[in-house]
């Protein structure tokens, strides 16, 4: 645990606890999933630190072995399936994302992976990769969004991804209908989408997401990552209602320059947003206390 604190997942183990894995970066810069828990009333007091990765990275050639971030947990059958996004290393571009899938039979302490493979990688319609699921068991059909990138493009003489988020469907949580269908696209500032957050309330399907411009977004706060939020009748066709997302960038601190990859949690009636600011986690993970709700 070099540095970062990125990605958060929320998941209560306990009537007062909460557990939030995220990925920590080596020193070799690869990430890690691990976890700590907090008084979920308070989640300032950390109460545990765990300091082994919970999953370890592939073997030398496979899909996951340059690093795994954790992207969301579903409670399924007294198991929980931990889907996490899996890094390689690129040639021709800097890396390639995958969708992975890690199973734990002891209420989220140890994790065992599904398959040395990916459940969703790139394929004859998504040709570039796939990353940061968020998954709904709605009956027996798994509802997950994602991101996808659509192309990369020499920016600053670097290569830059351009990515949107898209949906699709499972029967079992593990093999998935390998036609994505767009749900929140580019617009003239915004070239990728990152990490959406869906929750379903009151009938309405609704998502947290992060966006971004393509150029400078590392150094730029006018360019870098925010949060946005969406509205969705079915959960497929969404109108964007970013002004309504309730926050912003803090005038100085730690999420400053950039705020990113929320995942929302409800508690005792409150909702906390759990985020990332600066450095895409390098500065850790904050939270954010919801005072009025959407009207």
């Amino acid at each position: 645990m070099i540095s970062h604190a990125q990605i958060p997942v929320v998941d209560q183990v306990s009537e007062e606890i909460l557990r939030i894995y995220f990925s920590s970066r080596d020193n070799q810069g690869r990430s890690h999933p691990t976890y700590i828990e907090v008084e979920a009333v308070n989640p300032k007091n950390i109460l545990y630190i765990n300091d082994k990765p919970i999953i370890a990275l592939g073997k030398l050639g496979t899909f996951d072995d340059n690093g795994i971030m954790p992207s969301w947990i579903v409670n399924h059958k007294h198991k929980k399936y931990l889907y996490y996004t899996a890094w390689n290393l690129g040639g021709t571009v800097s890396y390639r994302l995958a969708i992975g899938l890690a199973i734990s039979e002891d209420r989220g302490k140890i994790f065992k992976k599904f398959t040395e493979g990916p459940i969703y990688d790139r394929n004859i319609e998504e040709p570039y990769w796939v990353a940061a699921p968020c998954i709904i068991k709605d009956g027996n059909i798994w509802k997950m969004w994602y991101i996808s990138c659509t192309k990369w493009k020499i920016i600053n003489d670097w290569p830059e991804p351009f990515y949107n988020v898209k949906y699709t469907e499972s029967s079992d949580g593990i093999h998935w209908n390998k036609k994505g269908i767009v749900c929140i696209d580019y617009d003239d500032f915004t070239e990728a989408i990152a990490r959406p957050y869906v929750f379903l309330e009151k009938g309405i399907y609704k998502m947290i997401y992060s966006y971004r411009n393509a150029t400078n977004y590392r150094i730029d706060p006018k360019k870098s990552y925010r949060l946005g939020y969406a509205e969705s009748a079915n959960g497929i066709f969404w109108k964007r209602m970013d002004d309504k997302i309730g926050i912003e960038k803090s005038k100085n601190g730690w999420d400053s320059k950039m705020i990113e990859y929320g995942f929302m949690y409800n508690y005792n009636g409150k909702k906390y947003l759990f985020y990332n600011g600066n450095g895409f986690g390098k500065e850790g993970v904050g939270y954010a206390i919801l005072k009025n709700e959407i009207k």
